[in-house]
């Protein structure tokens, strides 16, 4: 087997339904593939029908709803392929943008990573310029500065002229990763739940000597959001979870003092900005969108507490947690 396609799922049965649709028309001479799809909405009657709908694809009903890494690291353990193509449920891929990023990684040993470019169901492309979490990158202003004093090289790297383009990393609705890269770095983190986990593996597999690219010449459609925003107590967990994810970055990939300061500055700048935005939600309470801030205020405050009395920045969510608090709780005890 060529490539296993791993799709983790979680309740986005309609967008699921057109991108198997679109994999299940796929039919080339030059590569095979199997599709897996890793199930973490708990619905076994829906998993059913998709199971008869789909005969000729593989489906795993987890047992919980274990987040993107550890439902991707499930599906490896089942896959057979050489080439492990990452993909969102909320996608369309067509034959031509499978067999590209294949060809690619097939041809160049060095690619640890390999994506393409993204468009929305308006044809509006995905930012590309993806540069790696710093002081200087990570926050609103300093992020704008720091592209303005580096427009030029920065033009440069990510030049539209360019069929490939090399950046830090790529978006997990798409990564294709050989999977010699992939054990190289153990696979997927689990210490994240959702979100900053694509940033994380890239990251690894960059530090190895591995690199990331882009296919420039190459598209599939994305419709962003798709499987994480369906209601707003779903909203205010997967925005939580965004910041949560900052955080086990932060503490995974930087040391010391600058650490620190980089925890210290963004737990600051989002308290006060959600701060601000769960008042106007009290008074507003009949705005959903306002009113959204307040569970996620009142989420940031739980984690925040947790980090202080649990010791640790991984979500509570996160597969590692037990692993990380288990042993404190013993030694308590």
């Amino acid at each position: 087997m060529d490539i296993t396609i791993i799709i983790v799922n979680y309740c986005s049965w309609g967008l699921l339904e057109n991108c198997l649709q679109s994999l299940q028309i796929i039919k080339h001479q030059d590569f095979t593939f199997e599709v897996i799809v890793v199930d973490n909405s708990l619905d076994e009657k829906k998993l059913n029908e998709f199971k008869q709908q789909f005969s000729n694809f593989i489906f795993y009903a987890n047992k919980a709803n274990t987040g993107f890494s550890h439902g991707n690291n499930l599906g490896v353990k089942k896959a057979k392929g050489n080439y492990y193509l990452f993909l969102n449920p909320d996608t369309i891929i067509s034959k031509a943008a499978l067999f590209n990023l294949y060809n690619a990684a097939k041809n160049n040993n060095d690619l640890g990573v390999i994506s393409c470019q993204q468009i929305n169901e308006n044809g509006i492309k995905q930012d590309i310029r993806k540069l790696f979490p710093t002081i200087f990158t990570h926050f609103g202003i300093s992020r704008a500065l720091y592209r303005l004093f580096n427009k030029k090289q920065l033009n440069k790297k990510f030049s539209t002229n360019k069929e490939q383009v090399f950046p830090d990393w790529a978006s997990g609705s798409i990564l294709l990763i050989p999977k010699i890269w992939f054990d190289k770095v153990n696979g997927w983190s689990e210490d994240f739940w959702l979100y900053f986990e694509d940033v994380d593996i890239c990251k690894r597999i960059k530090n190895l000597g591995g690199k990331i690219v882009i296919l420039q010449n190459t598209l599939i459609t994305h419709k962003h959001g798709g499987s994480s925003r369906i209601n707003l107590e779903l909203k205010a967990l997967t925005k939580a979870e965004v910041i949560i994810s900052n955080h086990v970055y932060i503490n995974k990939h930087f040391k010391g003092i600058y650490r620190s300061i980089f925890h210290f500055i963004l737990m600051l700048t989002i308290l006060v900005e959600k701060f601000l935005l769960a008042i106007l939600g009290t008074l507003f309470f009949f705005i959903p969108k306002l009113k959204m801030n307040v569970v996620l205020f009142s989420k940031l405050i739980t984690y925040y507490l947790q980090v202080f009395l649990k010791g640790t920045w991984i979500s509570q969510r996160a597969v590692n947690f037990q692993q990380i608090i288990q042993p404190k709780i013993l030694t308590k005890s």
